[in-house]
């Protein structure tokens, strides 16, 4: 699959109201846990671009660059909102969107390349991770022919990615794994020592 037609999207734009701070910030280990997502999802695309209302540190690169939401307070699909609108303002070629948390520091690039890999385009418009009978929604391929289905929406109240998600027809992407969770995130500071014991 050639992903010049693809935009990374880092969702950093959550409250981490259950960590107490901006998670994206916390150090793990030796570095921040944004640049764990960054440094195995930079490679495989022409621009990432990472959707904070903070301003944040991270991993400097050319290929990086951190926008706002375009109006606060309406959760993910407002972040994925965000990025399809910055796509069509800024005149960018990209016919979809590749999203991802800022909180999963175990995820790794070849999961990424085995996802799109196994994505037929034109048989969806939305697609997802499933992994071990679990969806993970943040970890989606959104085409930028929904913006216009998700501004409505979003207009109407609809603030639930799942429910936005079944109700569009998500295709589900089914990976498995073994040992260590890819997908493990950091919601507490309990997740977080959780983490540096997995170090």
């Amino acid at each position: 699959m050639q992903h010049n037609n693809i935009l990374g999207v880092v969702l950093a734009g959550g409250k981490s109201q259950r960590f107490g701070e901006d998670k994206s910030q916390v150090k793990l280990g030796d570095k921040l846990l944004i640049d764990y997502i960054l440094s195995e999802i930079l490679d495989e695309f022409n621009e990432v671009l990472l959707v904070s209302n903070n301003l944040i540190n991270f991993k400097k690169s050319e290929k990086i660059s951190l926008i706002k939401d375009f109006k606060k307070d309406l959760g993910p699909l407002g972040g994925v909102l965000t990025a399809m609108k910055w796509v069509k303002e800024n005149n960018k070629n990209y016919q979809w969107i590749s999203t991802f948390p800022v909180d999963t520091p175990f995820f790794k690039n070849q999961l990424l390349k085995d996802f799109l890999n196994k994505i037929n385009m034109e048989k969806g418009k939305l697609f997802f991770i499933k992994s071990n009978n679990t969806r993970h929604n943040i970890f989606g391929l959104w085409s930028i022919d929904l913006i216009d289905k998700l501004e409505e929406d979003l207009d109407k109240g609809e603030r639930k990615v799942e429910v936005w998600a079944n109700s569009i027809g998500v295709k589900n992407i089914n990976m498995k794994f073994e040992n260590k969770d890819p997908f493990f995130n950091i919601n507490t500071k309990e997740d977080l020592k959780k983490a540096i014991e997995n170090l």
